[in-house]
C-alpha cells in the first residue's frame, strides 16, 4: 500500500507533540499494538463477503495504517474537521471518516495505562488495583456539551444539564491521588445525577464486596459513604443550617477545605482530558462519545505513564 502523505511529512507529524498530543515513542507503541488488530479486522471484513475478484485485485488503500492513526489522533486532539484532514492527507472526505471510524474503537478498547504492563478497562479492575496497590482513588463527573437532539425526539429533555442548562452527556472519571486518569465510564445523558450514575455503574456493590479502599468524592456523591461502609469519603455534612456558632463555622470550613485539597487532583485530570478538543464540545453523533472519551483517556494515561517512566529512569 502506498501512502499519500510523504515520509518526510509523516515524520514531521509524528515528531510534533503539539499536533498529536503524544510523544513519538508512544505513537510507535500504538502502531505496533493496534496495527495488527486493524489488519485482522480488515481481513475478516474481506472474508465475510463473497469475493468477486482475485486476491490482491481491486483498488488499493490510499492511506496506510500509520496515516489513519495520525489522522485520528489529530482529529481527537484538535477536533479538526474531516474535510480539512482530507485536504491535508490528499484523500476523499469519506476515506478520513471511514479511517477514524475504524481506529477510534480500537483506541477505546485499550483501557487506561497505569504502569507499562498494567491496563485498566473496567471499574472492577480499577477497584482491585487500588486495593492491591494501597492507593487512594478520586471520582468526579464531567459533562461534555453536545448538539441538541432533534425536535420531536422522545428523550430530548434528558440531555439538558441541571447544572449548566445546556445539552450535554456525562461521564464518571476516576483518577489516583496524583490526578492520573484510571477510568472513564460510558456516557449518560447529563440529566442523570452523579450519585445515580455511580450506582448504575455498580460502584456501591464493588466497594461493599471488594477490597478496603478509600475513594474521595464531592458533595454530589453524599450518601455513598453509608452504603459502602465509609469507603467513599465526601465533604462533611452541615449540621447547623442557620445561626451556627462561630466555632462550628470555623471547624466546618477547615474540614471542607482539607477535603477539597485532597480531591482537587481529579479536577486536574479532567482538565487534561478537556485539553483534547474533541471533549471540549462535540459536534458529531452523540453515540460516538463513549468511544471518544475512553480513547482519549487511554491515550492520555499512556502518555502520562511513559513520561513518568522516563523521569524515573533519569
Amino acid at each position: 500500500m502506498v501512502g499519500v502523505v510523504g515520509n518526510r511529512a509523516r515524520e514531521a507529524i509524528m515528531r510534533s507533540q503539539r499536533l498529536t498530543g503524544l510523544a513519538p515513542g508512544v505513537i510507535a507503541e500504538l502502531v505496533a499494538e493496534i496495527g495488527p488488530l486493524w489488519h485482522e479486522r480488515h481481513q475478516a471484513g474481506l472474508a465475510s463477503r463473497p469475493r468477486r475478484r482475485a486476491v490482491g485485485a481491486g483498488a488499493k488503500h490510499k492511506l496506510v495504517f500509520v496515516d489513519r492513526l495520525l489522522a485520528t489522533l489529530v482529529h481527537l486532539r484538535h477536533s479538526v474537521t474531516h474535510d480539512v484532514l482530507a485536504c491535508w492527507f490528499g484523500v476523499d472526505r469519506s476515506t478520513i471518516t471511514r479511517a477514524i471510524g475504524e481506529i477510534r474503537p480500537l483506541l477505546a478498547m485499550r483501557g487506561c495505562t497505569v504502569a507499562p504492563d498494567v491496563r485498566l478497562r473496567t471499574l472492577a479492575e480499577v477497584v482491585d488495583h487500588l486495593g492491591a496497590s494501597g492507593q487512594i482513588g478520586i471520582i468526579d463527573g464531567t459533562e461534555i456539551r453536545v448538539r441538541r437532539p432533534a425536535t420531536g425526539r422522545k428523550d430530548r429533555e434528558k440531555f439538558i444539564s441541571g447544572k449548566n442548562k445546556q445539552n450535554a452527556v456525562k461521564s464518571m472519571v476516576v483518577t489516583d491521588a496524583d490526578g492520573r486518569v484510571m477510568f472513564c465510564s460510558p456516557v449518560e445523558p447529563a440529566s442523570c445525577a452523579d450519585i445515580t450514575h455511580a450506582r448504575q455503574l455498580g460502584l456501591v456493590k464493588l466497594l461493599a464486596n471488594g477490597p478496603a479502599v478509600e475513594i474521595l468524592a464531592d458533595a454530589g456523591y453524599q450518601g455513598l459513604g453509608a452504603q459502602t461502609g465509609g469507603r467513599v469519603v465526601t465533604p462533611p455534612h452541615r449540621k447547623f443550617k442557620k445561626n451556627a456558632p462561630d466555632w462550628y463555622e470555623e471547624m466546618h470550613e477547615r474540614q471542607r477545605k482539607a477535603h477539597s485539597s485532597r480531591r482537587i487532583r481529579v479536577e486536574h485530570g479532567i482538565a487534561h482530558l478537556k485539553n483534547w478538543r474533541a471533549l471540549a464540545r462535540h459536534h458529531g453523533r452523540r453515540e460516538h462519545m463513549t468511544d471518544i472519551i475512553q480513547a482519549v483517556a487511554g491515550l492520555l494515561s499512556h502518555q502520562q505513564t511513559a513520561t513518568l517512566s522516563d523521569e524515573q529512569r533519569k
